[in-house]
C-alpha cells in the first residue's frame, strides 16, 4: 500500500492511497468464489454455477463492496502509519478501481490542531465568598415550609395567596378561542400562574360566585393570537382555599429525615445543605470563569467537522430539554448559526482541557471518583442506594469520571492562576449575581488578590 499526504489548509489533509491490483482483485475473487458455492440460479445445480456466470451477474456489486471495505481498512492503516488524528469522518472517493490496475482512492478529512498551552498564570478569576447568616437560615426554613403548605377551603372572598378552583370560558370578539376554556382549574392568586387581569377578576369573589370581566393579555404572551388582545371571561368560582404552613415540629422534621425531632438538629441539617449548595455554586462560577479565560488565552484553528458535530449534539440536547420526541425534527430545523458560536467555544475549550490533561498526566483516580459520588449522594435520604446506583451504571460512572477529571483540570489551573476573593452574600451567590457584570465599574466589590500557589 502506498500513501501520500497532502496539506490542503491548516487542518485539512488529503491522503491518496494506492492498493496493489493483486490484493484488490484477490479479495474480489475470494468473495466471488464464496458466492459461487452458495448461490442458486435457475438451470444450475446448487454450488455448480460457473465462475464466469457468477462474475457476470455479481462482479460489479462485489467489486464495489470490496472497494468500500478496503477503503475503510486501508484508511485506518494509513492514518496509523502517518500518525494522523482525524477530527471527523473522512470523505472517501474512488480514483481508480478498474481490473488490472492498482486500486486508488483519496480520503479528505480534518485533523485535530496542535494546542500549545498558554501561560496559565495569566488566568485571573473572582472567587465569591459568603457566610450563611441566621437570617439566610430563617429564610430557607420558611421556603421549606412554603413548599409543604396545604390549602383548606374557606367561606370568604378570595385574596392574594389563596388557591382558587374555577370553571371558565373565554371569548374574543364573541368567539371562544383555543385554550380559553377550563373546568376545575386551580391556581394561586398573585403567584403569576394566570395573567394579571384574570387574578384581579377573581380576587374578592367567594365560592359559588359567577363573574364576567375583561382581561388583556401581555404584549409578549406566548400565544401570538392572544398577545396584546382583550378578551372576555365568564368565571364560576368553585372553591376558595387558604394556605396553611406546617408547624416547626417533629412531624415536619421527620420529612427531612431528622429522626430526633429536635429543631436544632433540623436547622443544623438545613444549614449543612445550604453550605453544600453554596460551595457548589462558588465552584461552578469559578469553573465558568476558568473556561472563559482558557478560551481568551488560546488561539488556534478549530476543526469545522467537530464544530458541526457539536452543533447537532446541542440541537438534540435542546429537543430533550423541551421534551420533544425523537424524530420530531423541529429543533433540528433550526439554523446552525444559532448554535455555532457556543459550539466553537465548547470545542475550543475541550481541546485545551484535553491538552492540560495530557500534559499534566491527570487521571480520575478511584478515591476521587468515590469522593465525588459520596458528595452527590449526601443530599439523599438513602445515600448508599445512590452510591450503588452509580457504580452499577457504567454510563453514569463514566460521566462521574469525566467530571472528576475536569475538576482536576480546574484545580491545576487555579493553582497557577490569580484568584481574587470577592465578599458577597449567600443569596447573591446562589442566584448567580455575585460576580459583577463589568468588574471595572464595580467600586463596591471587596477584592483580595490571592496567588495560585497559596491554599484555597
Amino acid at each position: 500500500m502506498n500513501v501520500s499526504v497532502e496539506t490542503m489548509n491548516n487542518l485539512e489533509r488529503r491522503l491518496t492511497i494506492s492498493v496493489p491490483s493483486e490484493t484488490f482483485e484477490g479479495q474480489i475473487t475470494e468473495r466471488l468464489n464464496k458466492s459461487a458455492s452458495q448461490v442458486k440460479l435457475p438451470g444450475f445445480r446448487p454450488g455448480k454455477v460457473p465462475m464466469r456466470e457468477v462474475r457476470r451477474r455479481f462482479g460489479k456489486a462485489v467489486r464495489a463492496e470490496v472497494a468500500g471495505e478496503l477503503m475503510q481498512s486501508s484508511f485506518v492503516e494509513a492514518i496509523t502509519n502517518e500518525s494522523l488524528s482525524p477530527a471527523g469522518s473522512p470523505n472517501l472517493e474512488v480514483v481508480k478501481m478498474d481490473p488490472g490496475i492498482d486500486f486508488e482512492f483519496t480520503a479528505s478529512f480534518e485533523v485535530f490542531p496542535s494546542v500549545v498551552l498558554g501561560n496559565l498564570s495569566e488566568v485571573e478569576v473572582l472567587k465569591p465568598s459568603a457566610e450563611i447568616s441566621d437570617a439566610d437560615l430563617d429564610e430557607m426554613v420558611e421556603k421549606l415550609r412554603e413548599q409543604r403548605k396545604t390549602f383548606t377551603p374557606v367561606e370568604r372572598p378570595a385574596q392574594k395567596d389563596d388557591q382558587v378552583k374555577v370553571d371558565f370560558v373565554g371569548r374574543m370578539d364573541g368567539e371562544e378561542f383555543d385554550g380559553g376554556k377550563g373546568e376545575g382549574m386551580t391556581f394561586v392568586i398573585g403567584a403569576g400562574q394566570m395573567i394579571e387581569d384574570f387574578d384581579k377578576g377573581v380576587a374578592g369573589q367567594s365560592a359559588g360566585a359567577e363573574v364576567t370581566f375583561d382581561a388583556t393579555f401581555p404584549q409578549d404572551y406566548q400565544a401570538e393570537n392572544l398577545a396584546g388582545n382583550t378578551v372576555q371571561f365568564e368565571v364560576k368560582v368553585v372553591e376558595v382555599a387558604e394556605a396553611t404552613l406546617p408547624e416547626l415540629g417533629p412531624e415536619l422534621f421527620k420529612e427531612f429525615q431528622v429522626e430526633s425531632g429536635e429543631e436544632s438538629d433540623f436547622r443544623d441539617q438545613v444549614r449543612s445543605n445550604m453550605q453544600r449548595e453554596l460551595d457548589t455554586a462558588v465552584r461552578n462560577q469559578l469553573r465558568s470563569q476558568v473556561m472563559d479565560e482558557l478560551a481568551r488565552l488560546h488561539e488556534f484553528p478549530i476543526p469545522s467537522s467537530t464544530v458541526s458535530a457539536e452543533i447537532q449534539g446541542m440541537k438534540q440536547q435542546m429537543m430533550q430539554q423541551m421534551q420533544m420526541p425523537a424524530g420530531a425534527g423541529a429543533g433540528m430545523d433550526l439554523p446552525d448559526e444559532l448554535f455555532s458560536e457556543q459550539a466553537e467555544r465548547r470545542v475550543k475549550v475541550g481541546l485545551i482541557v484535553n491538552e492540560i490533561v495530557q500534559t499534566n498526566k491527570l487521571e480520575a483516580d478511584t478515591e476521587a471518583v468515590r469522593a465525588h459520588i459520596d458528595t452527590m449522594a449526601a443530599g439523599y435520604a438513602d445515600a448508599e442506594q445512590v452510591v450503588n446506583w452509580y457504580y452499577s451504571n457504567p454510563e453514569q460512572l463514566q460521566r462521574v469520571e469525566m467530571a472528576v477529571l475536569e475538576e482536576k483540570v480546574i484545580d491545576t489551573i487555579l493553582n497557577q492562576a490569580v484568584v481574587n476573593d470577592l465578599s458577597s452574600s449567600y443569596a447573591d451567590i446562589i442566584a448567580n449575581k455575585a460576580l459583577p457584570s463589568d468588574e471595572s465599574d464595580d467600586e463596591s466589590a471587596e477584592l483580595t488578590s490571592e496567588s495560585g500557589d497559596k491554599d484555597e
